[in-house]
């Protein structure tokens, strides 16, 4: 059953922070929770997570409501939350401790995800001597060593060259395949489509948009398509008074309906052109992030 958070409303004074929001997450995957700064994520994720109380509505999960002893999470928040003075050993140890890990399962629990983050070189280094790359290696392990079931990740990736996202993203991939359920938060647009199958877009406590991904993008309608060839096609594109949008050594990005779609890869056939690519471009979820909420 998982995660349903039904009509959910915040107040803060007169100012209603959360209006009625509602979404799910029903089985195991990344779900996107998106939003400009202000929108009301970070209040929602903090009912979600009975850091505070919500004002109406039901957060339940496999049926029940949710509170801190019947769901095991694992949160991820945006802001730093180490001891900068402290070795990375120590610290993730009292964390685990304070999850209810033994000395011994901390100690093991420690080691095996500082291995798979590449951090073991580290182990007895204060936190303040580490890159901020490294240091939210090391947060993201607080969240994770007591095997939690509900995952919770603000701005994951925030910090992280491409060799670390790499190794972040593999290992959020083994996390769904092993049944977690994750919500993420983040403005990286291409790593929400990289993860999220459905999501949650809120602006100014409202939601502008939810539901699936890809079912989204394939509702909007679009006039860009993608041309890739080594020949000339200016002539042709100027015969039929198609637009280009962009032109980048052998693409071209035009502008053009169903209709002058096909008249145009007509033509080029027709022309013997050597066409690599004629792909339909639909909207990028930054550019429906832009649609909703750029006002």
């Amino acid at each position: 059953m998982g995660l349903i958070v039904k009509n959910v409303n915040k107040y803060f004074g007169d100012k209603h922070v959360v209006d009625n929001i509602s979404f799910s997450l029903e089985e195991p995957g990344v779900f996107g929770l998106l939003g400009t700064n202000g929108a009301g994520k970070t209040t929602t994720i903090r009912m979600i997570l009975g850091i505070i109380k919500k004002d109406s509505g039901e957060i339940t999960w496999n049926g029940k409501a949710v509170t801190r002893g019947n769901v095991n999470f694992g949160y991820l928040p945006e802001e730093r939350g180490l001891y900068p003075k402290s070795t990375i050993y120590d610290q993730l140890v009292y964390f685990a401790n304070l999850k209810g890990l033994d000395k011994r399962a901390a100690d093991k629990a420690v080691k095996m995800w500082l291995d798979k983050l590449n951090l073991m070189e580290y182990i007895n280094s204060p936190a303040e001597k580490l890159s901020k790359g490294n240091q939210q290696k090391v947060q993201f392990i607080t969240s994770m060593l007591h095997d939690p079931d509900l995952i919770v990740l603000d701005e994951p990736f925030s910090g992280l060259d491409p060799v670390n996202t790499e190794i972040l993203s593999k290992i959020m991939k083994d996390l769904v395949k092993s049944g977690k359920y994750i919500i993420m938060s983040s403005h990286q647009m291409s790593v929400i489509e990289e993860f999220c199958s459905d999501l949650v877009i809120l602006n100014r406590g409202k939601t502008v948009l939810s539901g699936n991904l890809k079912e989204i993008k394939d509702s909007y309608e679009t006039n860009k398509v993608l041309i890739e060839t080594t020949d000339e096609i200016d002539g042709i594109l100027k015969k039929l008074k198609v637009d280009v949008l962009d032109k980048n050594d052998d693409e071209y990005l035009v502008s053009a309906d169903a209709d002058n779609r096909r008249k145009l890869l007509k033509e080029l056939v027709k022309n013997n052109i050597d066409v690599k690519t004629f792909k339909v471009i639909k909207p990028t979820l930054h550019e429906i992030f832009i649609e909703k909420v750029g006002e």
